[in-house]
């Protein structure tokens, strides 16, 4: 099947985010075949978050995008902005709500002039409420959110994960929302506002650690490796490293004592039960280090998923893309980058069998106003009259 066939073909977004989580939304849309017009001011340099240009994670960011410089600020750029927007299927931002307004590109002004656009909005904690005029980032949603105070070991103190979790489930929550959204609009025929936060993503994402404490008003606490209700469950060390090991559940349990040739342990007064278990955790987990330290990483890998018992290495980041399984499902994908030439990005997880899988990298990451001449003569701009407002800093 041709790339043309893609499931967002024909749905053009206009891109004002900045930072992380509005551009992982939009990187959501833009891979999967909406024509993505990131627009930014002309002498923006994209520093900071997001790093370099030509860096890594901005050239991971923001594939598959065209790119239009616009100065909101003049009333010339306003007007090519809302031009745009008044045949855009969706607009995605994360500025602090006055700046919207006070540029005038927010929901309201662009319902306006299209009832059918889908407006994505991101904000550190909410489009109201007491402090939703705050600026917020991702360390302090997981702060906030109350990931820091579950991650790293018992009594350690606060630990942030090693990923921007919130900016990133952020993203791809208002990514679902704007594909809800424009589900409905085929209804009802209109558009609407669509915002999520870094905060209610992030305790989105505590999942079952919220869930202890909303339904049984069990507070959640650091429990490092191992998993917090099922034990064993975690990483023990190995004679040449380290593995993972999942083997809470019963038969798990009975299997993983048969491979480990441990069917003593299965019959101990304090491990009889989950519960005995997980309440003699620490001397549990000290019987099975002593008896995985016997063996090799990659012979309790074999042997445990012989017996069906879950598992796997601890892999740096080197080793996990040069596992055979991950280079099998294609994860990194290539992007032909006109000044770094053939470099690797991180593709989608998703497959969908009839269309296209992996989605390729069909544009690569563009510089500052690659495509503004582009874009403004599809908007019936000639020539003549970009060079001028590229000399007024319109664009």
């Amino acid at each position: 099947m041709s790339e043309s066939k893609l499931p967002l073909e024909g749905i053009r977004v206009l891109d004002l985010t900045h930072a992380r989580a509005g551009p992982t939304a939009v990187r959501q849309l833009a891979d999967w075949g909406a024509d993505a017009i990131k627009i930014e001011m002309p002498s923006n340099k994209e520093e900071g978050l997001g790093g370099a240009r030509h860096g890594p994670d901005f050239l991971n960011l923001h594939r598959n995008k065209r790119a239009l410089s616009l100065n909101l600020k003049t009333p010339e750029g306003l007007e090519i902005f809302m031009a745009l927007a008044k045949d855009a299927d969706v607009i995605v931002e994360n500025f602090r709500a006055e700046v919207k307004h006070r540029l005038g590109i927010d929901y309201d002004s662009v319902r306006a002039i299209n009832p059918r656009i889908i407006y994505g909005s991101i904000s550190g904690f909410g489009q109201t409420g007491p402090i939703s005029k705050r600026a917020g980032v991702d360390q302090i949603a997981q702060g906030m959110g109350g990931l820091m105070s579950i991650t790293g070991l018992p009594g350690q103190g606060p630990v942030r994960v090693g990923i921007p979790i919130a900016d990133l489930t952020a993203g791809m929550y208002l990514a679902q929302g704007i594909l809800l959204a424009l589900i409905e609009r085929g209804q009802s025929g209109e558009g609407q506002w669509v915002h999520t936060s870094l905060l209610e993503a992030q305790i989105s994402m505590l999942d079952f650690q919220a869930a202890r404490w909303l339904i049984d008003e069990d507070v959640p606490g650091q429990a490092g490796n191992d998993h917090p209700t099922g034990i064993p469950m975690g990483a023990f060390k190995t004679a040449d490293g380290a593995v993972n090991i999942a083997a809470a559940g019963g038969r798990l349990w009975t299997r993983f004592l048969e491979v480990a040739d441990a069917q003593e342990l299965a019959d101990h007064p304090d491990y009889v039960s989950a519960k005995l278990r997980s309440q003699n955790r620490a001397a549990l987990n000290e019987v099975i280090g002593g008896i995985m330290a016997k063996r090799t990483s990659q012979d309790w890998i074999e042997s445990l998923s012989e017996a069906g018992v879950p598992c796997g290495p601890i892999n740096s980041i080197d080793q996990t893309f040069a596992e055979p399984q991950v280079r099998h499902l294609s994860i990194a994908q290539p992007m032909h980058h006109p000044a770094k030439g053939v470099v690797n990005v991180v593709g989608q997880p998703v497959h969908l069998e009839r269309t296209p899988q992996p989605p390729k990298i069909r544009k690569a990451t563009p510089d500052v106003g690659g495509n503004t001449d582009e874009v403004l003569a599809e908007l019936g701009y000639d020539q003549a009259r970009i060079d001028d407002l590229r000399q007024r800093g319109v664009v």
